[in-house]
């Protein structure tokens, strides 16, 4: 969808980078990538240095830099429209956990068409665009960051350190620090849980596995995508896209 959006608005003075935040690298990221054959950069984050830089909690995020180098529109979610009809039911014969996932993440709320309109009138109107935001306002959107989240981020990379050099015990209890000091991050919860089930798990392995599953001294982290969904409402997923 982001290929083909590029295709059609590139010539207008659009670009458009994916950015995969994964701790494993081209391991993880490549086969999306090939699926994809985008013809615009798609870059890989081992270190999740962009979400850091930019704010980013859950994914997908996007934001909006001009051709000044000026962020005119922080981070925030960025999904657009599919090709295809979204689901509304699940499919039979999946494992209960794989159905109770699905179920709670087709409640999710979001409004793809939303953004896409807004990203067309920035291209067709640049800075006059509506939707544009002040300095001021991108600063204020951006959130404070306070010592729990620079001590989130911290551990966060620390974590991810000790794991790519095979000392996954102590990069768990770092994960875990870095939950607990910014419980929002959607991002540092989901590639902490991902990194975890076992290779057989799949392209779904972070949801196979969760408290009372498997005994509770098996997963490491206090919670996991399932009851983490539950618990917030899935409406609440994703803050509303606003002007």
């Amino acid at each position: 969808m982001w290929q083909a959006l590029r295709k059609e608005l590139h010539p207008l003075g659009l670009e458009i980078v994916t950015v995969g935040l994964e701790v494993l690298g081209t391991e993880a990221c490549r086969p999306f990538i090939e699926a994809a054959a985008p013809e615009h950069p798609s870059l890989i984050d081992v270190d999740h240095v962009m979400a850091s830089l930019f704010g980013v909690i859950n994914i997908p995020n996007g934001v909006w830099i001009n051709e000044e180098g000026v962020i005119v529109r922080p981070a925030e979610p960025a999904s657009l429209p599919s090709r295809q009809p979204r689901g509304t039911t699940v499919p039979d014969g999946l494992p209960q956990r794989m159905t109770d996932i699905m179920t709670e993440a087709m409640k999710i709320k979001f409004d793809p068409n939303a953004y896409e309109i807004a990203l067309r009138d920035w291209v067709k109107n640049g800075a006059s665009s509506e939707y544009v935001l002040s300095p001021d306002e991108v600063v204020t959107r951006s959130g404070k960051r306070d010592p729990s989240v620079g001590g989130a981020a911290a551990h966060f990379s620390l974590a991810q350190h000790l794991w790519n050099a095979g000392d996954k015990d102590a990069a768990i209890t770092h994960f875990r620090e870095a939950h607990r000091l910014q419980p929002e991050n959607f991002s540092y919860k989901r590639q902490a849980w991902s990194l975890v089930p076992p290779p057989e798990a799949g392209p779904f392995a972070r949801f196979w596995q969760g408290p009372g599953e498997g005994g509770q001294d098996e997963w490491p982290f206090e919670s996991d995508w399932l009851s983490e969904i539950r618990a917030m409402g899935p409406e609440n997923y994703y803050p509303t896209f606003t002007k």
